[in-house]
């Protein structure tokens, strides 16, 4: 019965107290994707399992450990999105925004689901923000979805990241490459995991992503795709990197990155931070050419990236990187009696109708407990309204911070705030810049 009162393991309630910020940092996120094009696209919480065992890859961990599957009602097997790419491009795919105006940009905020050991940053249920762009195959495509997740991460006051970029080549010269690693692999068998032993007749590149610490410092010496590359695989590549140097953009050539879906192709980035422990990716993607045409569509470069919201919060708390308060409540009104209860009411109604947070009491307190409520919930501003008041039509607005009081009729209450509000939040602008001065 104790388990009633406790979250599922590997989920993580957001309290008020801290979910503002969530909203903040996913609108800013948001905001900053539009000034590049792109535009909000939701996508179901389940899509039919084949969505992704096909496109994420049968001998990826995703699939062969993590998804949460089941059968519906009518005996149809459904999956929990791992993730959000794959169930994007079967909208897109399936609502004909491909035969529009290319590229199509579009981004999403969303939740995804895996069964994996819980760790700091990483969650059964965690959030993803995301962008695809579909129909640009020039490198100049991969220079600006990089230098947009750059932007979103400099702007939220992230530093001391590093972009780290590689590319893992086309269907064509993937095939020699493979051949390579399946030789070094073979000569050190015996000492991987199971499972590497078992992908090394299948797909010898999910080695390279493996978590095993031994598996990881064998493949430290295997074959690098970057010896391997076709030459437009090698033109691509070059040319990405001169993108990005023209925009200012600084970055490692990492060849040890793969990702760990089997639909990427040519260029993977990862933007990666010392300041969260072993998960130290905040943001991944790159480019998924074959993905749209494997899922029924016609032939579609595409590239993306996703952004882990809980990493990157963490992230922020750990770089004590301040953002914006939360809205705050503007007025409370006390009242004494039924009469001064529903004139509170509706003061606040009038309150609301101006975009101004306005409480008054709900639970039948005393004026004392509704002051001491009142001080609690941080109210700029209080009204005390009783018969007097009520006969009078006049009240007494006092200032919480200072203890100014100012008197005004009951019906211009709103206006009388708003310009309160003014003319506190000049003030404290004076302020601040007689002392930075």
């Amino acid at each position: 019965m104790a388990e009633i009162n406790r979250a599922v393991k590997g989920t993580n309630d957001i309290l008020p107290d801290k979910s503002y910020k969530y909203r903040f940092v996913e609108e800013k996120m948001l905001e900053i994707a539009s000034l590049y094009g792109f535009r909000e696209i939701r996508v179901p919480v389940f899509e039919h399992t084949e969505v992704f065992s096909r496109n994420v890859g049968e001998d990826t961990d995703v699939v062969q450990k993590e998804m949460y599957t089941f059968l519906d009602k009518g005996g149809r097997s459904v999956t929990l999105r791992p993730e959000l790419t794959a169930g994007v491009v079967r909208s897109v795919i399936e609502h004909g925004v491909l035969a529009g105006a290319l590229p199509a940009k579009v981004c999403y905020v969303g939740g995804c689901y895996r069964y994996e050991k819980p760790q700091a940053g990483r969650l059964r249920e965690f959030h993803q923000f995301g962008v695809e762009c579909f129909g640009a195959d020039s490198p100049a495509a991969d220079a600006e979805i990089i230098a947009l997740a750059q932007q979103i991460l400099f702007t939220l006051g992230i530093t001391g990241i590093s972009l780290k970029i590689n590319s893992i080549g086309c269907e064509k010269c993937r095939k020699e490459y493979v051949n390579a690693l399946k030789g070094y692999f073979e000569g050190r068998k015996q000492d991987l995991c199971d499972t590497c032993k078992e992908r090394l007749g299948r797909n010898p590149l999910r080695i390279l992503d493996c978590k095993s610490p031994i598996c990881s410092k064998i493949a430290q010496e295997a074959p690098v795709i970057t010896d391997y590359l076709c030459e437009d695989c090698q033109s691509h590549f070059n040319l990405v990197k001169e993108n990005l140097a023209a925009q200012g953009i600084l970055f490692e050539i990492d060849p040890h990155i793969v990702r760990g879906l089997d639909y990427y192709s040519k260029t993977v980035f990862e933007f990666v931070s010392g300041d969260i422990g072993a998960q130290s990716t905040v943001c991944g993607g790159g480019r998924y050419d074959g993905l749209v045409a494997k899922m029924g569509g016609r032939n579609t470069p595409a590239l993306g990236f996703a952004i882990g919201i809980e990493r990157l919060m963490m992230l922020l708390e750990n770089m004590s990187v301040n953002l914006p308060e939360g809205k705050e409540c503007i007025l409370f009104v006390a009242s004494i009696g039924e009469k001064a209860q529903i004139a509170a009411g509706k003061i606040c109604r009038l309150m609301r109708d101006e975009g101004h947070e306005a409480l008054c009491d709900l639970c039948g307190r005393g004026l004392k407990a509704q002051l001491k409520y009142a001080d609690k919930t941080g109210a700029k501003f209080t009204v005390v309204l009783g018969e007097d008041e009520l006969d009078s039509g006049k009240v007494i607005i006092k200032e919480m911070k200072s203890g100014d009081m100012h008197e005004c009729n009951i019906n211009a209450i709103p206006e009388k705030v708003t310009e309160l509000s003014l003319k506190a939040a000049l003030g404290s602008l004076e302020d601040s810049v007689l002392n930075n001065g």
